[in-house]
């Protein structure tokens, strides 16, 4: 496999591809994504190339991982931020159950949330585009929509110097794919599945990240509790390569993703 660096977000992150040696694009494959690790910067794998791993290694259905709608008016920037990544992470899944329905009404938050942002003209003829895929169920072509957006909205931001919320979206959108990652592994246990889950690199290249943020937004307590909960996570996934997690591993690794991704969608209390 050769593996093709895409650069975006003003060269914050590589997102890996992998390809054939004769240039078709190919799924990530668990091993791909378990040797993921730190090099000049970081190579990460899109929300939508983890969660579809998956289905090399086992039925999937994707409906089950749905979630209720995620609220899109929040005050605060960081806390919108990282339920922005959540929720692209979210159309992947959507995609991959080919809900077009579930689709549009995700591109319509995407889009809110881009809004309030600043940041919905760089978006805004994606999710038009988003809505007519959903509408002609045109899948592939949904999910260059839903990746390009994801890069402009970032690349957006970058260059309104709004580098920490580049950050939070990008932990957002690896937080809820771990999350669904290992809900369907801890619910059909399998070792190939777990080692799917081993990503010490990735995790500490966010924390890293994190705690290069500014003082201010380091401060919020949405990114308080995913500091906090970042921490444990990457304990679970730093196993070794030769040997898979347990099953009650990946169950404790799927309640700390899933409390974290739930407690960042909710309201402030007053």
């Amino acid at each position: 496999m050769i593996p093709i660096l895409r650069r975006f977000a003003g060269g914050f992150a590589l997102f890996v591809l992998c390809l054939s040696a004769a240039g078709a694009t190919a799924p990530l494959t668990p091993a791909d994504i378990a040797d993921a690790s730190i090099t000049d910067e970081i190579s990460i794998p899109m929300p939508g190339e983890f969660m579809a791993a998956l289905n090399k290694l086992d039925k999937m259905e994707w409906k089950t991982k749905f979630r209720p709608p995620v609220s899109t008016n929040f005050s605060s920037r960081a806390q919108l931020a990282l339920n922005l990544g959540g929720l692209i992470a979210d159309g992947y899944v959507a995609i991959e159950a080919e809900d077009g329905p579930q689709v549009k009404n995700i591109g319509k938050d995407v889009l809110s949330i881009a809004k309030i942002l600043g940041v919905s003209k760089d978006v805004l003829d994606r999710a038009n585009s988003i809505a007519n895929f959903a509408d002609t169920a045109h899948w592939d072509q949904l999910k260059e929509e839903l990746e390009a957006t994801q890069n402009e909205v970032k690349t957006a931001m970058t260059e309104h110097k709004d580098q920490d919320l580049v950050t939070l979206v990008t932990v957002g959108g690896w937080l809820r794919a771990m999350e669904v990652v290992s809900g369907q592994v801890a619910a059909h246990y399998s070792a190939p599945g777990a080692k799917l889950l081993r990503q010490p690199g990735i995790a500490a290249f966010l924390i890293k990240k994190l705690d290069g943020m500014s003082e201010k937004v380091k401060a919020e307590p949405s990114v308080q509790e995913v500091r906090k909960k970042m921490t444990e996570i990457e304990k679970i996934i730093a196993f070794s390569l030769t040997t898979a997690p347990s099953a009650d591993d990946i169950k404790r690794l799927n309640g700390l993703t899933a409390e974290v991704v739930k407690n960042i969608s909710k309201k402030p209390a007053k």
